[in-house]
């Protein structure tokens, strides 16, 4: 034990450490608690199997519909349409850390079966896949910090 440490001394510091590593993410600015999986997403619509390459050079396209969830004792409609266009999309693990793709461009809107769907494209190289999902993740921010909102996820196959 370097300098008179004691062996209390090493396990002491050992320990504040690992509890340092822990409660980081949970202390950051964007924690996953502040986006409750609500969202009705589908990534690569059309598509059954939603294949994802991370290597690819392209982007993915993720529509996102009229939404109408309970909260708090209250029904909540989150449509699109008139929502600002702040996402962020990819793995789960690097979306709920704060990263992940930002779309390309402000979306469009598409006529869906009984109402508008957004419809976003996200760089594949910035959303962090690789290989080990089997969910993709959308988070939309409600303010411009980032802190509190919405999110969905849909099953993936990333080769």
């Amino acid at each position: 034990m370097p300098n008179g440490a004691t062996r209390r001394d090493v396990l002491k510091t050992g320990l504040g450490a690992a509890m340092g590593t822990i409660a980081l993410p949970l202390i950051s600015r964007r924690a996953a608690a502040h986006f409750p999986d609500e969202l009705m997403i589908d990534i690569k619509p059309g598509c059954g199997r939603n294949p994802i390459n991370p290597k690819s050079r392209g982007v993915i396209p993720v529509t996102v519909a009229r939404t109408e969830f309970e909260k708090d004792g209250s029904r909540v409609v989150f449509d699109p349409a008139e929502r600002a266009v702040r996402y962020r999309f990819g793995a789960p693990d690097v979306v709920e850390q704060g990263g992940g793709a930002r779309p390309v461009h402000g979306g469009h809107i598409v006529d869906g079966d009984d109402h508008e769907i957004l419809v976003l494209h996200f760089p594949t190289q910035d959303a962090g896949f690789d290989g080990d999902e089997s969910l993709g993740k959308l988070l939309w921010e409600r303010d411009e910090n980032g802190e509190h909102g919405y999110a969905g996820t849909d099953h993936v196959i990333v080769r």
